[in-house]
């Protein structure tokens, strides 16, 4: 993602839709009676009488409260009791009347999230999404069911968040709230010291009364109010400051940010832990069973012990395996007849179903050779227990390892959500710009507008704009540029980001969940609760996947019976006291025991969550799984160098003088100026001088100081040395500034470029004082990735900004073809853009290990 430079970095990256919160308030944990209003254009009211006919008539129904009607408006708003009259009727009551009325505005539609509990597989997603659909006011649904959350816009004036959750439970599925309304502009609080109601109406009129806010909610079971608010009229320290100015007398207030319990992440360990004990307790009684059926017997001691008759055909090994499948069967498996009894109630199939329907007709089929063979001195039939048991315990390794996945993907956007600090420097300066205060607040805190510190070292807390100081920052952990980006005063800054050697003032531009990481959070989160076209494809199968697999097991029983009947295969086929019957029922099982693992609903949104989190906690956004079906049609793979291709760790190999200046003299004249520079081969220069200085145990005192200190981008960068006007950097800056390179210094150049050196030369006063040779080492596996990519007829493209020979030099030794040199950041893009354009199908990669990964798994 490309943040520096931008000039909308202002505007969200996520635009999350407009939403109405309804405020509840709950004095002494007991619900009041609500009242929503919902207002409608209502058609062809031609005078005042109109307007009071429609009036009577809505004060007619029951649980309208109140309905004022404007005749020039052509508009009415009406109060109501949502327990007793929703929106709906409302508006039929009108046009019973005779009225035209228009439909709900778009802007009234609400959004919430919630976490699903109890599904399986894709067939449950969509068990879920049809429920919601049926509710009253839902109008768009989206169920993931790897993330298991539930993104779902609705209309607050003919539904809320509780009939949502009723209709989910209703299902057979657990539903918790994770946010409701529009949270972008939205601060949780803990507050202290309500006791009655007087103090909640207290606390509600005096946030009422301030300016920017425009929605309370009360929970006062855990004493939490949340407020949703306008950023550029008011911010989080100032609703804080308003509740506790609302307390009078001896009546005080205390307001601090409310520490949500990480419910999540207890969740899924709970649930990891129970899907491992689980899968352990059935490995106690599943393994025994697949001792009795497949181990001892192959051992002649042990096997003859087993065939040991107990009455009839009865054997000790049946009797024992009959015995430790039973636990697993019921007792362990009893989650899917819960299951399968859930989806059977919604007249629809899922996993449960099928695992249900499998491993009862192994079992109950064993249950029948069972009772045979103790009624039989002849029957020879074997029964199924191990396959009842282990298709239970292999499906609970299966859960137990997809939960251990998702939890690890949340992590990975735990960590991304981490790179913000949680403090910030909040400065107070006066009209001169003088600093009067600073104090340490957290991140959650700050507000538009607000002026930050930023010290060398520290993380950038919110997207700004630098108003004072000029540093460095490195911005790879968002935008991915492997290089320090040089900051000044007007320059955005993305939060999250790391301050190198300056010290910066920015005023904050987007706060909380408006910032760019915040975005990003929500893009990730977003592609993984949406669909990949495939999955869609796997959704559609995974609706008949159940119904023809049955189909599939009738058939093959049905085909064995008929041919068994008239004759179509031998009779030694039958095993001895066995019925063709039963031989066709043993095939028919079989279908249906081999096709119970259903993976295919689950893969895919499973490798989605999993894909997404994982990029994103490398440095990799993917944009949902459309964009990850779509890369194994990449042909194309452009690398830049430094960093990626090479280690980024330059060296100065050699160091000439080209003038008058002694070797040292120019040396430290270089390292002055690029001091301010936080460029690795700048980087690489200084150290280098430094270096010379330790080894020979030289006492000069070199400048260190720059002044006009300018980055010329790149190029390299120039500076006012003492008297001296100093130019580090290619050739192109040398012929930039009129600068002349003399014969001896191309011919230093040509030689350098060869060995795939770079080649920095350095101007004072208008003329070639020397140069030094970088030499940026090749990763070890860089030649080993190209090679693969290329196994897989992809092609290699590098585009970097250093010289032709040297990058050729590169490329060579890593084996792509391809390349572009002397390219700048800005050029690199357009050249994208360019092999885009040209129906070629590019992947830009710039963390060369990520595909070392592929190579490794």
């Amino acid at each position: 993602m490309e943040a520096n430079g931008r000039d909308d970095l202002k505007a969200p990256l996520l635009r999350p839709p407009d939403s109405v919160t309804i405020s509840i308030s709950e004095p002494n944990n007991k619900r009041e009676k609500k009242t929503r209003t919902v207002r409608f254009r209502i058609g062809d009211i031609k005078c005042a009488s109109c307007a009071t006919s429609i009036e009577s008539v809505l004060g007619k129904l029951n649980g309208v409260e109140n309905a004022v009607v404007s005749p020039l408006q052509g508009e009415g708003v009406i109060s109501y009791t949502p327990e007793l009259v929703n929106a709906k009727k409302i508006k039929e009551t009108i046009e019973d009347a005779g009225f035209p009325v228009d439909e709900f505005p778009e802007q009234d539609i609400a959004v919430c999230r919630l976490r699903i509990k109890g599904m399986m597989c894709t067939s449950c997603s969509e068990s879920v999404e049809r429920a919601l659909l049926k509710v009253d006011g839902v109008k768009k649904a989206a169920v993931g069911v790897a993330l298991e959350e539930a993104k779902v816009h609705f209309d607050p004036n003919l539904t809320d968040t509780d009939q949502i959750m009723e209709a989910i439970e209703d299902a057979g599925f657990g539903a918790d709230l994770i946010s409701s309304g529009n949270d972008v502009n939205k601060v949780h609080l803990t507050v202290e010291g309500i006791n009655s109601p007087e103090d909640v109406a207290t606390i509600r009129s005096s946030l009422e009364a301030a300016e920017g806010v425009s929605n309370i909610e009360m929970d006062l079971g855990v004493n939490k109010v949340s407020v949703t608010y306008d950023p550029d009229l008011i911010g989080p320290r100032s609703i804080i400051s308003c509740i506790q100015e609302a307390g009078h007398g001896t009546k005080f207030y205390n307001a601090h940010l409310y520490v949500a319990p990480r419910r999540r992440e207890a969740e899924q360990q709970q649930e990891i832990w129970m899907y491992r004990n689980q899968f352990l307790l059935s490995c106690l009684f599943t393994v025994p069973v697949f001792v009795f059926s497949m181990v001892l017997p192959m051992l002649p001691p042990y096997g003859n012990w087993l065939e040991n008759k107990i009455y009839n055909m009865l054997s000790v090994g049946m009797l024992l395996r009959w015995i430790f499948c039973t636990p697993v069967q019921f007792i362990i498996g009893r989650r899917f007849y819960v299951g399968s009894y859930h989806a059977l109630r919604r007249i629809s199939a899922n996993m449960d179903v099928l695992v249900a329907l499998g491993t009862n007709a192994a079992y109950f089929y064993s249950v029948y050779v069972v009772i045979k063979a103790f009624t039989s001195d002849k029957f020879e039939g074997q029964d199924f227990f191990e396959t009842s048991a282990m298709l239970i315990s292999f499906i609970l390794l299966g859960k137990y390892l997809e939960v251990l996945a998702k939890g690890k993907t949340s992590d990975a956007l735990s960590k991304l959500t981490e790179l913000a600090p949680e403090t910030a420097h909040l400065v107070t300066l006066d009209n001169d710009g003088s600093l009067v205060s600073e104090m340490e607040i957290s991140t959650k805190l700050l507000q538009r507008n607000d002026t930050i510190k930023i010290v060398p070292g520290a993380k950038v807390p919110v997207d700004g704009i630098v108003i004072d100081g000029q540093s460095h920052v490195n911005e790879s952990m968002i935008t991915g540029e492997a290089r320090p980006i040089a900051k000044r005063t007007g320059d955005k800054v993305i939060g999250g980001t790391m301050n190198e050697n300056g010290c910066l003032l920015i005023k904050a531009t987007h706060v909380g969940s408006e910032t760019a990481l915040s975005q990003i959070v929500q893009l990730v989160e977003a592609a993984q609760l949406a669909r990949a076209p495939v999955q869609k494809l796997a959704d559609k199968i995974s609706k008949f996947f159940v119904p023809t697999v049955v189909l599939a097991a009738f058939i093959t029983f049905l085909a064995w019976f008929i041919t068994g009947q008239v004759g179509l295969y031998p009779e030694h086929w039958i095993p001895q006291a066995t019925t063709k019957f039963e031989l066709a029922l043993q095939f028919g099982i079989s279908v249906l025991v081999v096709a119970c693992p259903c993976a295919l609903g689950l893969a895919t949104p499973t490798a989605v969550m999993v894909a997404t989190g994982k990029g994103a906690s490398q440095g990799v956004l993917i944009k949902g799984g459309n964009a990850l079906e779509k890369a194994h049609k990449v042909k194309t793979v452009v690398f830049d160098k430094t960093g990626t291709l090479t280690l980024g760790k330059p060296e100065v190999v050699s160091a000439v003088p080209f003038s008058s200046y002694s070797k040292e003299d120019f040396c430290d004249m270089a390292a002055a100026a690029e001091a301010n520079s936080e460029h690795p081969i700048a980087k690489a220069v200084v150290e280098h001088v430094k270096r010379q200085h330790q080894k020979y145990g030289s006492q000069t005192a070199h400048v260190t100081e720059v002044k006009d200190f300018e980055v010329h981008t790149g190029a390299g960068v120039s500076g006012k040395v003492g008297e001296a006007i100093v130019l580090v950097g290619n050739k192109r800056l040398m012929r930039a500034c009129s600068i002349p390179v003399g014969p001896e210094v191309e011919d230093y150049i040509s030689k350098n470029e060869q060995h795939a050196r770079t080649c920095v030369l350095v101007a004072i006063d208008g003329k070639v004082a020397g140069a030094f040779a970088v030499s940026d080492p090749v990763k070890p596996d860089a030649r080993r990735v190209i090679t693969f990519l290329r196994s897989m007829r992809i092609s290699s493209i590098m585009v970097t900004g250093d010289n032709l020979a040297t990058a050729k030099a590169i490329a060579q030794e890593v084996g792509i073809d391809n390349v572009f040199a002397e390219v700048d950041p800005v050029g690199k893009a357009d050249k994208i853009k360019e092999l885009q354009v040209s129906s070629i199908d590019v992947l830009v990669q710039c963390v060369i290990y990520l595909f070392m990964k592929c190579i490794s798994q």
